[in-house]
């Protein structure tokens, strides 16, 4: 695989994701620019310029018309997809560290950071395609009764939203009633991502404890464990094949006294059934912050601390990938 290098960004990668159709590739950052590119041919489109912090997160609709982004200037942040235009701004107490569209688009869900007397928390909002304006009085906000939260996904057909804390548990939640459903200590690190599969019945999740794991949603059970030895950023799942893809490696403030192969910056490829390490692909000089695999599974890109997106479309031989156990 050669990838394409995309030089975008001037500070660490935070998150990068593709669009439903995944012909479109977006990549926020810490410099405050979140950008848009053809995940093809790495083509630069243009830039959503307005934050005033670090951009940590970032998501389109399914129609690809809209796009949400939330950074560390307390605000998440509505825009036009193809003008770039600003439609609606949220202002939060704290940090935005996590957005995520609802699977029918009317809602947005938004984690906040605890800081400055003000608890975390997920905050659901309702999204109303017929103007730009929207509400700024959430549907829902759930606090979480233990550690914050610093991840959150929609389950299957909305009906939940799951999410990972800093000690290292998972929650799910009946949202609109505003329950608990289903608590879990999983993780003995921090949980640092976590991706849904397209159908949303299960999820992987990667932490700082070396492991990423796979859950069923509506019982919080352990499918399968990926144990590594290096601190983990992100974890995600290919569409067409039975193999997950990590990413991290040693600490950022530790970086530069160690060379990229004593890191272990590469992506790694596990068989997600069998749980074995298949394949590891190299080039990041900094810890993996960020995956996503494109949604017909012919590629997947990376973001890393060294502010390089890697797109890298699989070679043809790949699909003919079996594995011999």
């Amino acid at each position: 695989m050669r990838p394409i290098k995309l030089q975008g960004h001037e500070r660490p990668l935070t998150q990068i994701k593709y669009n439903r159709d995944g012909d479109l590739l977006m990549t926020v950052s810490k410099d405050k620019v979140a950008n848009l590119w053809y995940s093809h041919n790495g083509e630069h489109i243009g830039c959503y310029v307005g934050h005033l912090g670090a951009v940590w997160s970032i998501d389109c609709n399914k129609t690809s018309t809209l796009v949400i982004t939330g950074a560390a200037d307390n605000t998440a942040r509505l825009w036009h997809a193809e003008t770039g235009r600003m439609l609606h701004t949220w202002d939060l107490p704290t940090a935005v560290k996590r957005v995520e569209f609802s699977h029918d688009d009317q809602y947005v869900l938004m984690v906040t950071e605890e800081r400055m007397g003000h608890k975390s928390g997920i905050y659901v909002f309702a999204i109303d395609i017929s103007t730009p304006e929207q509400s700024n009085e959430p549907v829902v906000i759930l606090r979480s009764a233990g550690a914050k939260p610093t991840v959150a996904a929609w389950s299957y057909l909305d009906k939940f939203i799951v999410s990972g804390h800093e000690d290292g548990s998972l929650s799910l939640y009946d949202w609109r009633n505003e329950e608990v459903v289903e608590r879990a200590k999983t993780h003995e690190g921090i949980i640092t991502d976590m991706q849904m599969w397209k159908d949303g019945t299960y999820f992987i999740t990667s932490s700082r404890d070396m492991t990423a794991r796979l859950y069923e949603t509506t019982t919080l059970n352990e499918l399968r464990r990926y144990k590594t030895d290096a601190a983990l950023n992100t974890a995600a799942m290919t569409p067409t094949q039975d193999l997950v893809i990590l990413g991290g490696g040693q600490a950022a403030s530790e970086v530069t006294t160690t060379s990229s192969r004593q890191g272990k910056f590469e992506s790694r490829f596990f068989h997600k059934v069998f749980g074995d390490e298949v394949g590891r692909c190299k080039g990041h000089f900094g810890p993996i912050n960020t995956l996503a695999v494109q949604p017909d599974g012919k590629g997947f890109a990376s973001g890393a601390e060294d502010g390089l997106v890697r797109v890298h479309h699989f070679d043809p031989d790949y699909f003919k990938f079996k594995y011999d156990y």
